[in-house]
């Protein structure tokens, strides 16, 4: 047995020919010349069958190849939201706490007189040359951050509005400004029906 023929069975989809060569003995973790194992190739192209046939046979969800994408990032870039259900499943029955969970950043844009709304508002002092150093005014934009700061950029922690951050604030946001940071499986839709 050749040490692709597993991902050349997942390649064509042939559960049969997959569980049959599990059942042989083939490496469920071994990787491909780009660092793909058979699980990448099976979430890639969506077969939510082998990715369960795969993970019940030992495959690693967090195992990264050369791309350093997990098959969880590998299903949202190829849009199969049935295929991530099935990794996160996996993801929380595995229970790592040393495993890599990749950051997403994600910010939204808002008039500053919009967040000026909320009755516990300051803003922080914005020190620095040229424009970055201009008083704000309530139709300039800010952008929110998943850690609810609010900065002048859409670069975290750079030109800080403000960064108060409480239980009141994180409420007002979400209630008032409608501020929520999507789940992927929610920009899959997003991008599905575009």
């Amino acid at each position: 047995m050749s040490e692709v023929d597993l991902i050349e069975a997942v390649k064509s989809g042939n559960k049969e020919s997959v569980r049959e060569l599990i059942e042989a003995g083939a490496q469920v973790n071994q990787q491909d010349k780009q660092g793909w194992a058979p699980l990448n190739w099976a979430v890639g192209k969506g077969d939510p069958e082998i990715v369960e046939l795969l993970l019940q046979h030992g495959a690693d969800p967090f195992l990264v190849g050369r791309d350093l994408r997990t098959p969880q990032m590998i299903a949202l870039a190829a849009g199969q939201s049935e295929v991530v259900k099935v990794l996160r499943r996996a993801e929380a029955e595995r229970k790592e706490t040393d495993a890599p969970a990749p950051e997403r950043k994600y910010c939204s844009a808002f008039h500053l007189k919009d967040l000026r709304r909320y009755p516990a508002w300051t803003e922080n002092e914005i020190t620095g040359a040229g424009s970055n150093a201009k008083q704000l005014d309530g139709d300039d934009v800010v952008f929110l951050h998943g850690d609810y700061s609010v900065t002048r950029s859409i670069w975290a922690n750079e030109d800080v509005v403000f960064d108060k951050v409480t239980e009141e604030w994180k409420n007002f946001c979400h209630n008032d400004l409608k501020f929520a940071v999507p789940d992927d499986l929610d920009l899959i839709g997003h991008a599905a029906a575009a």
